[in-house]
């Protein structure tokens, strides 16, 4: 005889046609929500994950980790500071900048931007921006005065291309014959770049010579030093700690301050979707109960005769519970795949939508990158996978308790 006989006739009952079609519907409702619940929580924290990855690497690959700037003026003797910083085994490299906020404008378009003068070659240390050029080349600025590299967007809202012109207005007033006007200067464009978030809407980069020029400081004056750490979450403690160490007063700022609250948001949004999608498998948990409470009471003379033939309250419980289990175990296993499937494609499947139908999901005016990202994690779907598993098994233990509890008489009175 097929032992152990609870698995056996657990499996018997899970396979057989039965004649209450009700009780099987509700079995298939509650393997389908199962399903549906571990594939939505998979895909969901997968692209909440994908939105930390990217941010990571894009947003915080093109802002500072830190920087340390001298308090109340621009940073002169900048060459010592540098010196001074890069003796910290944190700090993986660094690059000085001139900073400044103005707009640009062109054929009557204006828009706000960030300015930064660099270093193209110390740059490309401490940022990935020479990865993602598009056009032109950043080095052009080292050899054309006044060249300016754009965001890809901030550059097709301008309407300008490579080689075209635009004028940077600085908010610093110039006293002349005609009164007080604001200081002005015209920029050829040399390059844009695109890493796909905000940044490409408000971000231009000239060199640091120009820059000094428009800022009228000396050729050897720039704002502060930008440092990229090894490890980005240790930043803001490191840094304080680096500018506590260089004789002068200098301050502090990092990328928790200007971009700290997207980051944040992700966490609290991952944890609280996570959350409400975890009720889905809940739900489909008592589905489960319900689906073999109904079993239960359908299957009341098999029980009893099972009982009258020596089967132990223990070996009752264990068919019930080998039963509703299974359903866990198939509708999980379901989920699972489909999930894994849809994590792994979503970022492919919603740019096949946003090309045939002409929309856009996600503006990048109003969010900080335009695509959908996604980032399947295994320890996600272990975890996920295993409370839906470790759920379906509790939920059968009620229902379970309740067939070891049928007294064969009473059961057989009316048979």
């Amino acid at each position: 005889m097929f032992k152990p006989l609870s698995l056996y006739v657990g499996l018997r009952y899970t396979a057989a046609k039965r004649s209450n079609h009700f009780i099987s519907f509700i079995s298939l409702a509650s393997m389908l929500g199962l399903m549906l619940g571990v594939a939505a929580l998979i895909v969901v924290l997968s692209v909440m994950n994908g939105f930390d990855r990217e941010l990571k690497q894009r947003i915080l690959g093109m802002v500072p980790h830190a920087t340390i700037t001298e308090l109340g003026r621009p940073m002169t003797d900048w060459q010592s500071v540098q010196s001074g910083v890069d003796q910290s085994p944190s700090v993986q490299a660094s690059a000085p900048f001139i900073q400044a906020q103005g707009m640009l404008t062109n054929r009557g378009v204006v828009r706000g931007v960030m300015v930064y003068g660099i270093d193209p070659s110390s740059e490309r240390k401490v940022s990935i921006l020479a990865n993602h050029i598009k056009t032109g080349s950043l080095d052009t600025l080292n050899t054309q005065r006044f060249g300016i590299v754009l965001g890809d967007l901030l550059a097709r809202y301008l309407g300008v291309r490579v080689g075209d012109k635009v004028t940077l207005v600085l908010p610093e007033a110039t006293v002349s014959v005609a009164g007080m006007v604001p200081r002005l200067k015209r920029f050829t464009v040399v390059g844009t770049f695109e890493v796909g978030a905000e940044l490409d809407a408000s971000l231009a980069y000239i060199s640091m010579g120009d820059a000094a020029k428009i800022k009228r400081y000396r050729e050897d004056v720039v704002d502060g030093i930008r440092l990229k750490f090894d490890d980005l979450f240790t930043a803001p403690q490191k840094a304080r700690e680096i500018a506590n160490g260089l004789d002068g007063y200098y301050r502090t700022s990092d990328w928790t301050r200007t971009h700290g609250n997207l980051f944040q948001a992700i966490q609290l949004e991952k944890r609280m979707i996570g959350l409400l999608l975890f009720l889905i498998v809940l739900v489909a948990a008592f589905n489960i109960v319900s689906t073999l409470v109904m079993v239960v009471t359908d299957k009341k003379a098999d029980v009893a005769i099972l009982r009258t033939l020596g089967a132990t309250k223990g070996r009752i419980m264990r068919i019930f519970m080998v039963q509703g289990t299974l359903i866990g175990i198939i509708g999980t296993l379901l989920g699972g795949a489909l999930g894994i499937t849809l994590a792994l494609t979503i970022s492919d499947l919603v740019a096949w939508v946003e090309r045939t139908f002409g929309i856009q999901f996600l503006n990048a005016d109003v969010y900080f990158i335009s695509y959908l990202p996604s980032d399947l994690q295994w320890p996600d779907v272990f975890t996920i996978c295993g409370t839906a598993l470790v759920i379906s098994f509790l939920a059968t233990i009620y229902p379970a308790y309740r067939a070891a509890k049928t007294h064969p008489a009473e059961a057989l009175r009316y048979e």
